[in-house]
């Protein structure tokens, strides 16, 4: 029963303008994030590598190889199983330098515009036949279906249709940072349809023409020959190769590649994959020995790659015919439209933009977009071409197997790149000459032959012959043989150049070294102007501003360190763009480096921290000792609970530690590399004026910050850069250590003030009977004056009034002066010691015991002193007040000033016993006292010291 080929060419097309909804609901939000951003979605785009040959010609393949067909999936399996040191560092590659294409990571690595044009070629060369391999599976399955040979013109409007795809869904973006989400979404549904329809046809085998599990194994009981077919290819057939193949192809292909690098959302998907992937594929295949055996059950009429479609006629519902013919569609489209990009922005960096690179004059951008999508109309065209010049009995697991090949050329490169930083672009680029070569002979020559396109003199199959091997053993085992050696043998013939070291360095680990040199423009605005004449005032413009958002920096940022960070990241970015070599090429010639200029310590000790941090390699052995330890001074560093500020020899700051964030209010991130000079203030002047004082130590700094007074020690010691240790001429680096003393000055504030009230407690007494005789006088006074007429009497009385009133005023107002406390009432003048020392002693003659005592002042009233009078007064008080504690009732205590270069010295004497001299060392500590319980609170020298120092 045969099916209609306008209908089939509907539904085909249909489906596709299914894969178009999908896609734009992706890329417009319309379907959830947790679909779009999924690690199972990222495994069934991966599913790509399933074409028309895992869905057709794989039980073609089973039929001619017997269990074989398996080794292409097991060879997948492998190179997932392998995905920490295998895909892991180059999806890391990819991604840190944003490489869009397995030729664009070769000339990164190699520095090689040569190496990408070459890589580029070979590629198209190679993946052309797979190209038409899809083409062809899809006429011949129309042709399976409809029992009539299809027209030319369903192929071309076939790739026509792909073509509108690609375009539309695949070449949206030119950047690396924008990803193609409904592109990734729709070839994940492609999987799924393919996968279901391949069951599909497999149940209907089972049940429909077996009649289930037990009639299957009734056949194969009656039908040995057929299970013997499958496995006696085992035994001889070339499991190593293909196995070699598939795990080549596995990340090698184009549309591999593309998927599982390019378009990969978060890294952390690779690691669902590495299981789910395997997994995939292995439901993928239960289905083929199944659909094998049920089309020779029925004899069918066709080649078996097509059994499917027969089962699906003959013993299947209506329906299945029409789902198995959407399942190959899927399997093609999907190939076509990932292969075509892959190989369009391939093409582009490494053939279009070197040729032909576009006048500043245009829309960089628009230029790239137009030539992405011509280029991918030209690969599916050329596809076209390669189909109809091919023979029409050429199988299609040969197509598969010429382009699986093909692409294991690029082992010994890639071995290379991640594993051998010795590696040199030439042995790369002749070893990759010569096993092209050889694959031309052993492969092409001879399908061109067998199509009748070529004739040649030249006999390969003689020398396959006279090796003994297998076709495909030859091909691959000569091929390798020769790139291999020649990779090998011009490598240690030549030599690295520079820059080929630095990029080797990058792609073999994770690059821990600092960035040299210094660029020698000096702001983000000279890079838009530099770049502009290259790529265009707007291009430039926006390259510039999506690398300073990349990096939170600022658009005034002049940090040499923070430039040459901004100058990296450009590259990267344009790298995405228009290839490494290009941008290479552009960044070094626009934003060019000082190299003769020393890279300061603060940006290399910041940027290998910085790798370090992010780095997800696992260190080993003494290596990660050592990096253990470099994380726990670095902590204790960045939790001491003093402020830490360190610089380079140059003066700019190395590190700025967690206290420092909190006291100065700036992220380490912003201080580092910074000059102290160029700090905010406060900071900037004090710790640039402590760097260049002579004086290791500073006490009790004051200093207003945000509005706040705050007291600080400041201590400072040099230290030697080690990269500089070694030169005579070498100048030290410095660490500075702050300790923030606010809360231990506004302690001492209130222990003061606690002391002058305890002082003010003891002299309650005395201040009563001060106050109690002159009140008592005017009392009496003013009781006489009732009866008094005289009026020179009445004068005098209301004199003596008055002089008893301002006598209680002066002891009030000594008092309430000497109570006042806290820091914020403290005030600087210029003041006579001699009421200063007198103001004190009628303070302490107010006491009980000042009351016996005599104190003899010697003070010349021209003596005037600067600072808090307030102060002093305590000072004095705590003094008088213990050496009349010291001293017997009749005593004197001496209190003598004088000016000495300078300053003024005071000095008080008493005729107490003294300190005993074991003892002398401890008088100063706060709440120590050798008086009697409740005569003293140990608090009077302890504050007396302190106010003095």
């Amino acid at each position: 029963m045969g099916l209609n080929a306008v209908a089939l060419s509907l539904a085909g097309v249909g489906y596709l303008v299914v894969l178009f909804l999908i896609a734009h609901a992706a890329d417009h939000g319309r379907l959830p994030e947790r679909w779009v951003d999924n690690p199972w979605t990222y495994t069934l785009s991966l599913g790509v590598y399933a074409t028309s040959w895992s869905y057709y010609g794989s039980v073609g393949f089973a039929q001619d190889s017997g269990f074989l067909f398996l080794t292409i999936y097991l060879g997948v399996t492998l190179a997932f199983v392998l995905s920490p040191v295998l895909l892991a560092p180059m999806l890391r590659l990819t991604r840190e330098y944003q490489l869009t294409s397995l030729a664009d990571v070769f000339a990164f690595r190699y520095r090689s515009q040569g190496a990408g044009v070459l890589v580029t070629l070979f590629m198209l060369i190679g993946t052309l036949p797979y190209i038409a391999l899809q083409i062809r599976a899809l006429t011949e399955s129309m042709r399976a279906l409809t029992d009539e040979a299809p027209s030319d013109v369903i192929a071309i409007g076939f790739c026509i249709v792909l073509t509108l795809f690609a375009i539309l869904f695949g070449a949206r973006h030119i950047s690396p940072r924008d990803k193609h989400r409904g592109l990734v979404v729709a070839i994940a549904f492609e999987s799924l349809v393919k996968l279901i329809a391949l069951l599909a046809v497999g149940a209907a085998a089972l049940f429909g023409v077996f009649g289930g599990v037990d009639g299957l194994n009734d056949w194969l009981r009656a039908n040995p020959e057929a299970t013997r077919a499958l496995y006696e290819p085992v035994r001889e057939g070339p499991w190593g190769t293909l196995l070699f193949l598939a795990f080549a192809a596995a990340f090698l292909l184009p549309r591999q590649f593309h998927m599982a690098f390019t378009e990969n959302f978060d890294p952390r998907h690779l690691r669902t994959a590495g299981w789910a992937f395997p997994l995939f594929l292995l439901v993928l295949n239960l289905a083929i020995p199944v659909i094998l055996w049920g089309g020779q059950a029925l004899a069918l009429d066709m080649p078996a790659s097509y059994f499917g479609l027969g089962i699906s006629i003959a013993n299947g519902p209506g329906w299945l015919p029409m789902l198995a013919f959407i399942g190959g569609v899927s399997a093609a489209s999907a190939m076509v439209i990932v292969t075509t990009l892959a190989l369009s922005s391939m093409s582009l960096n490494n053939l279009l933009l070197p040729a032909n690179y576009p006048d500043p004059e245009m829309n960089l951008y628009r230029w790239l977009l137009l030539g992405r999508r011509v280029l991918i109309a030209v690969i599916i065209l050329a596809g076209y071409g390669f189909y109809t010049l091919l023979e029409q009995n050429q199988g299609l697991v040969q197509l598969g197997l010429i382009s699986f090949v093909a692409v294991a050329q690029f082992v010994p490169g890639t071995i290379g790149l991640l594993y051998w930083r010795r590696a040199t672009r030439w042995g790369f680029i002749w070893g990759l000459l010569g096993g092209i070569s050889v694959w031309l002979a052993t492969l092409i020559l001879p399908l061109l032959q067998s199509s009748g396109v070529l004739r040649v003199a030249f006999d390969v199959n003689a020398w396959q012959v006279a090796s003994g091997l297998e076709r495909w053993e030859f091909a691959t085992f000569s091929s390798l043989a020769v790139n291999g050696l020649l990779f090998v043998v011009v490598t240690l013939l030549t030599r690295q150049t520079p820059i080929e070291r630095d990029a080797a360095h990058a792609c073999c680990s994770e690059s821990f070294l600092p960035l040299a040199g210094v660029v020698a423009l000096q702001s983000p605005q000279q890079f838009r102007e530099g770049l502009a004449m290259t790529l265009g005032w707007e291009t430039a413009n926006k390259e510039v501003e999506q690398a300073l958002r990349d990096l939170g920096m600022s658009t005034y940022e002049r940090r040499p360190s923070e430039l040459r960070r901004l100058r990296e990241r450009i590259e990267r970015n344009l790298s995405g763009l228009i290839g490494p070599q290009m941008a290479h090429m552009i960044i070094n010639h626009r934003l060019r480096l000082d190299h003769q200029a020393k890279t300061a310590l603060a940006d290399s000790m910041r940027y290998v921290e910085e790798q370090l941090e992010a780095s997800r390699t696992q260190l080993q052995g003494m290596t990660a000792e050592l990096d253990n330890l470099r994380r726990l001074h670095r902590q204790i560093l960045q939790d001491l609970p003093l402020a830490v500020c360190a610089t380079d020899p140059g003066g700019s700051v190395v590190m700025w530690n967690n206290v420092m964030e909190s006291l100065s209010g700036l992220r380490s991130r912003k201080a580092a590399g910074v000059p102290l000079e160029d700090l905010p203030e406060p900071w900037g002047g004090l710790l640039a004026g402590f760097a260049r004082a002579p004086d290791s130590h500073m006490y009790r700094l004051e200093l207003t910050v945000g509005g706040q007074r705050r007291w600080f020690n400041l201590h400072k010691a040099a230290y030697a850069d080690p990269g500089l240790a070694r030169e005579a001429t070498a100048s030290p680096g410095l660490v500075m250590l702050i300790e923030d003393l606010t809360d231990l000055e506004n302690l001492e504030a209130e222990l003061a003030h606690s002391d002058r009230l305890a002082s003010i407690g003891r002299l309650a007494a005395g201040v009563a009977h001060e106050i109690g005789n002159p009140v008592t006088g005017i009392a009496s006074l003013a009781q006489n004056l009732r009866h008094e007429t005289d009026d020179q009497v009445l004068r005098q009385s209301v004199e003596d009034i008055i002089e008893q009133t301002r006598r209680i005023s002066g002891i009030l107002r000594t008092l309430t002066g000497f109570s006042r406390g806290g820091r914020h009432l403290h005030r600087r003048e210029t003041f006579p010691l001699r009421e200063a020392i007198e103001e004190s002693i009628r303070l302490v003659q107010l006491t009980q015991q000042g009351r016996d005592i005599h104190f003899d002042a010697d003070c010349a009233p021209e003596i005037s002193l600067s600072g808090d009078r307030q102060q002093l007064t305590q000072v004095l008080v705590n003094l008088l007040t213990n050496a009349g504690d010291a001293s017997r009732a009749g005593d004197r205590v001496a209190l003598m000033a004088r000016v000495a270069t300078g300053q003024a010295v005071i000095e008080v004497m008493d005729r107490g016993e003294g300190i005993p001299a074991d003892l002398q060392q401890t008088v100063f500590e706060p709440f120590y006292t050798t008086k009697p319980t409740g005569r003293g609170t140990g608090l009077g020298l302890s504050l007396a010291h302190k106010i003095v120092a």
